[in-house]
């Protein structure tokens, strides 16, 4: 049953293109009913040409065949012209559908929580999009050239048979019953099996996915062979699974022809012993075997249609099951469209968990005036990368409220909250493309004066003139024609021409050299000027300058306040800064100056 409600499903999904899908479904019903006229005309012609050489009202001529002969004709013609119209448009609607509902799935994917990306592998979902989108292209294409017409003639013509012959038309009936009996019984044995093969289907992308994300480590730790036993081991494994349903099916094409060959059979010696009896006449054996002919027809399609509904359908149903996973951070009705705020931020009693057991941050408070610097320091996991996370609401907190300037971020529509956001993630996260796309992600309007202005102040002007085609050169998947520290000045152009007025640095400068630290620093300060910063950092000499300094310690904020103010307290982080070898024992001052200008909790970046 849960493949005939996907099937519903995918068919109900033709959206603009429902009023051409009801004209195809118009035009499949018109030639069931033509195959079915055909050699009903054609019995009835024998039977007139072999009645003795004398119709109803006399001598069997070629004018009183006329009527029949048109008619036979007509259909005929019918049958061409709906067959041209199917087979222009059903393959048009079945490549648009799947190419507009490969974009839908693209849009819905790319708006989940982090949490969903965190917990399932890219592979995956890429190879989900494909093939769902491939499949539901299948089945519109498959429904409006075959299967609607095929169904329609053995689930409501066939049973009309038995008004023409009631014993030719019982055993046509009969016969197409054993027959979906034995298919619904090879659909039970293989159900389960395929699901398993789809589950490998999975595993083989995210191991490929997996293995060519990360060729370089492969190549040097000389793995190309464990990868590719690996690799080998799962395609036998999904081979293992397969081959059971592959021979059970083999077992249902056997029998279709079989039934093919026992049909014609069947009907021409049920109809020779008929027509020796005075039941049945020439006609009504030569109508019957052209629709026994047809209907085998008829029964091969619905069976190939089966096969592949029965192959597509978990393909499908994995495609309907991120499509139907809900975003938990959406708009609410009648959310503010913000063009910039100015920058106050308050977190107020915030509390947030992944997964509902262990808490992320609890009960976290604070605030910030427009153009402050705030730092974020504390122990791997303390909480710091979540709270930022909550700010431009990657999720958000199920208890506490976040907000700029006075307004609740949850009643700021999520757009324009990100849009007055701008992040340097620890990781660079570069796209496969130009600098130039690269660099207008944040900003699609952006000149090159501001683009070049914008690589000066992150220090990333120089690498970008070694480049031979410049702005224009393609730095390849995730920026790796580039150094570590070139895709991290990359970035960081990248949020500083979105000019937002809030900044978050994330460790931000962790892949820099410390000649090149020191110079990004100090364009970080400026940059920094009238906008408010929030600092994720690990060394401490980056954030001597910061407004405030917040100690995260256990998910929750332990200390609060200047770097000076938080050295005399000599608490949780006097004993960082002390493993950091930044102050004495006993909290006295710092034992050298850290090199270069201090940075306010930008440098962090």
């Amino acid at each position: 049953m849960w493949l005939i409600r996907l099937y519903v499903r995918v068919l109900g999904q033709l959206g603009s293109d429902l009023k051409l899908g009801a004209v195809l479904a118009l035009a499949n019903i018109g030639l069931a009913i033509a195959a079915f006229a055909e050699p009903i005309l054609f019995g009835r012609i024998i039977d007139r040409l072999t009645g003795g050489g004398a119709g109803p009202a006399g001598p069997v001529t070629f004018t009183s065949l006329l009527p029949l002969l048109a008619a036979w004709v007509g259909f005929g013609l019918f049958t061409i012209g709906a067959g041209v119209l199917v087979a222009l448009h059903a393959d048009r609607l079945s490549h648009r559908r799947r190419l507009v509902t490969m974009a839908t799935y693209f849009e819905h994917v790319l708006e989940l929580p982090l949490a969903f990306h965190t917990s399932t592998h890219s592979g995956r979902v890429l190879k989900v999009m494909l093939e769902g989108s491939n499949g539901m292209a299948w089945l519109w294409l498959g429904f409006f050239r075959d299967h609607f017409s095929a169904l329609v003639s053995l689930g409501v013509l066939l049973p009309l048979t038995l008004l023409l012959n009631w014993r030719l038309g019982l055993l046509l009936v009969v016969l197409v019953l054993v027959f979906t009996v034995l298919t619904a019984l090879v659909l039970r044995k293989t159900e389960t099996l395929q699901g398993r093969v789809e589950t490998y289907h999975s595993r083989l992308a995210e191991q490929a996915s997996d293995a060519l994300g990360n060729v370089p480590v492969i190549q040097s730790f000389t793995r190309v062979k464990q990868e590719t036993g690996e690799l080998r081991s799962t395609i036998s494994q999904l081979l293992a699974a397969q081959t059971p349903v592959l021979s059970w099916w083999a077992l249902a094409s056997i029998a279709t022809r079989a039934s093919a060959t026992l049909t014609v059979t069947s009907i021409f010696l049920l109809g020779t012993w008929l027509n020796l009896n005075g039941k049945a006449t020439i006609g009504d054996v030569v109508m019957f075997m052209s629709i026994a002919t047809m209907l085998i027809g008829r029964l091969e399609q619905v069976v190939g249609f089966v096969n592949q509904l029965f192959m597509q359908g978990p393909k499908i149903r994995e495609f309907y099951e991120i499509l139907d996973t809900s975003p938990t951070v959406h708009d609410r009705p009648g959310a503010q469209n913000i063009d910039r705020f100015a920058g106050a931020v308050e977190f107020q009693n915030v509390s947030f968990s992944y997964d509902g057991k262990r808490t992320a941050i609890a009960d976290v408070s604070f605030s910030a005036e427009a153009g402050q610097t705030v730092a974020l320091v504390g122990a791997t996991g303390s909480g710091k990368s979540t709270t930022l996370g909550l700010l431009h609401r990657a999720f958000d907190p199920q208890s506490g409220a976040i907000r700029i300037d006075g307004i609740d971020i949850r009643d700021v529509c999520l757009a324009s909250l990100r849009r007055n956001i701008g992040v340097v993630f620890q990781e660079p996260m570069l796209f496969a493309r130009s600098i130039r796309e690269n660099l207008q992600v944040g900003r699609p309007d952006a000149t090159e004066a501001e683009m070049r202005e914008a690589l000066d102040r992150a220090q990333a002007s120089e690498f970008i003139l070694r480049q031979a085609e410049g702005l224009d050169s393609v730095i390849g998947e995730r920026g790796r024609s580039l150094s570590g520290g070139e895709r991290q000045r990359l970035s960081i152009a990248r949020a500083l021409l979105k000019n937002p007025p809030i900044l978050i640095l994330d460790e931000a400068t962790s892949a820099l050299d410390a000649a090149t630290e020191r110079k990004l620093q100090v364009a970080l300060e400026e940059v920094m000027k009238g906008r408010t910063t929030f600092v994720i950092a690990h060394r401490l000499a980056t954030i001597r300058n910061a407004d405030r300094i917040l100690v995260f310690e256990a998910s929750r904020i332990v200390e609060s306040g200047t770097f000076e103010e938080l050295v005399a307290k000599n608490g949780r982080f006097a004993e960082l800064a002390r493993a950091q070898f930044m102050v004495g024992a006993g909290g006295e001052p710092p034992l050298a100056e850290p090199a270069g200008p201090a940075l306010p909790a930008a440098s962090l970046a």
